[in-house]
């Protein structure tokens, strides 16, 4: 009961502990994926109620992720809610292979049914379709929702339109840890200071984020509720303490801290208790990242002489050294399925995203700008979310995991730096 009340909360958008909304992330799209799906969206009937239609929403959505084109479904004679009111020749003259129907309804007690319909405009036939009962203040996420069914019904890959990301805005001397909707919808500060703000890391059951706050003229490690505000530090010990990483099970944290000399990688409770040295090394070891099983973590050391990731065992061991391609690779992210991870590479002074597989070795440049770093995966492993430098400002920017879809974020001012992307939330 108690976890179906968080996920309610969550998915209802109640972010107790934030302050007032800011302005949203912009996002443009800079490269579209070579196959697009053609899918027409009709508004849904009854939709115009509403503050904001979700048939819009929804396209959206679909026309961010660079792998659908949006077929116009407009100029109808009657609006369809249901398969057997659709004129299908109509959507086969505009060259649409998919189609999205649907209605909304009042319900008692300020409720709305929402209902979809995701068909085959060829075949003329239902490939998916849902009723959500929601809030008002449910609309928007039911739209993201929405939106996951039609893209891993059409893609076979999860969704993560209904999921959310987090990041650092700076303007001026202020800084503000803000959390969004993944298409930057509605951002809202977490934690706003005059001193920085780094390393931000959802937990896996995206209810608290820990980070890095200077707030306390030194490097401390926080640990933030997004239901109560709470906070706790989690680690506070001689010297610097930072690059929080969870475990998968959100019971631990990896961090860097320097107690003992050189900064080094310890496992602590995420209640801050029972710190424990894994790494031991005249060098430097830093940014560790657990594996989605928890066996094993990804971190940065120079011990090799020079900017290198490395593979241990959680249980300890000897690391093993994954980067060779290069004098400096750092940063690494486990992708979501464990096979592969990204980081961030320097070639000719510049530094770019890449990703290398585990079993072939091979690594892949995804990105050519100039200043990329803090790469983050998206749930479903198809995008990585990262920050980088245009035109001398610091924004957001996402490539898929094959390089091919592209999209930049950015804000109305200041520089947007450190992202995470937060855990898909699994329904009560």
């Amino acid at each position: 009961m108690k976890n179906k009340i968080i996920l309610q909360l969550l998915f209802a958008g109640l972010m107790l502990v934030v302050s007032a909304v800011h302005a949203q992330l912009r996002i443009e799209i800079v490269g579209g994926g070579s196959n697009q799906y053609p899918i027409a969206l009709v508004q849904l009937n009854g939709e115009e109620q509403l503050p904001q239609k979700i048939a819009d929403i929804v396209a959206g959505d679909l026309y961010r992720s660079g792998l659908f084109k949006i077929v116009d479904g407009g100029g109808l004679p009657t609006i369809p809610a249901e398969p057997n009111e659709v004129i299908f020749p109509i959507f086969k003259a505009r060259s649409a292979d998919y189609l999205v129907i649907g209605s909304v309804s009042p319900l008692p007690n300020g409720y709305w049914d929402v209902r979809f319909r995701l068909l085959d405009v060829d075949k003329r036939t239902q490939l998916a379709g849902y009723s959500y009962p929601v809030t008002s203040q449910q609309l928007r996420n039911t739209a993201h929702k929405i939106a996951d069914a039609i893209y891993e019904t059409i893609t076979g890959d999860a969704g993560v339109f209904s999921t959310r990301i987090t990041y650092v805005v700076k303007s001026g001397t202020r800084f503000e840890l803000q959390v969004a909707e993944a298409d930057g919808f509605g951002p809202q500060t977490v934690l706003a200071s005059n001193e920085p703000i780094l390393s931000p890391a959802w937990s896996p059951d995206g209810t608290r984020i820990a980070y890095v706050s200077f707030e306390r003229k030194k490097p401390i490690v926080f640990i933030q509720s997004l239901l109560t505000g709470q906070r706790i530090v989690a680690a506070n010990f001689k010297g610097s303490n930072s690059a929080p990483a969870w475990s998968p099970d959100g019971k631990r944290l990896a961090v860097v801290l320097t107690k003992d000399g050189s900064s080094q990688i310890y496992l602590i409770n995420a209640d801050g208790s029972n710190p424990m040295r894994l790494t031991s090394s005249s060098a430097i070891d830093t940014e560790p990242n657990f594996s989605p099983d928890g066996q094993s973590i990804l971190f940065t050391s120079d011990r090799g002489g020079s900017p290198q990731i490395y593979r241990m065992p959680v249980s300890g061991g000897t690391p093993e050294r994954l980067t060779f391609d290069g004098t400096y690779n750092v940063s690494p992210r486990y992708a979501p399925d464990g096979k592969s991870f990204a980081f961030v590479q320097r070639n000719n002074g510049r530094f770019n995203i890449a990703l290398q597989d585990f079993a072939s070795k091979q690594a892949q440049l995804l990105t050519e700008n100039s200043s990329d770093e803090s790469p983050t995966f998206a749930p479903n492993g198809r995008i990585i979310l990262y920050a980088t430098e245009v035109r001398g400002r610091g924004i957001l920017a996402a490539v898929s995991s094959d390089g091919r879809v592209r999209q930049r974020f950015s804000a109305e001012s200041g520089d947007v730096r450190e992202p995470a992307w937060g855990p898909t939330l699994k329904a009560p």
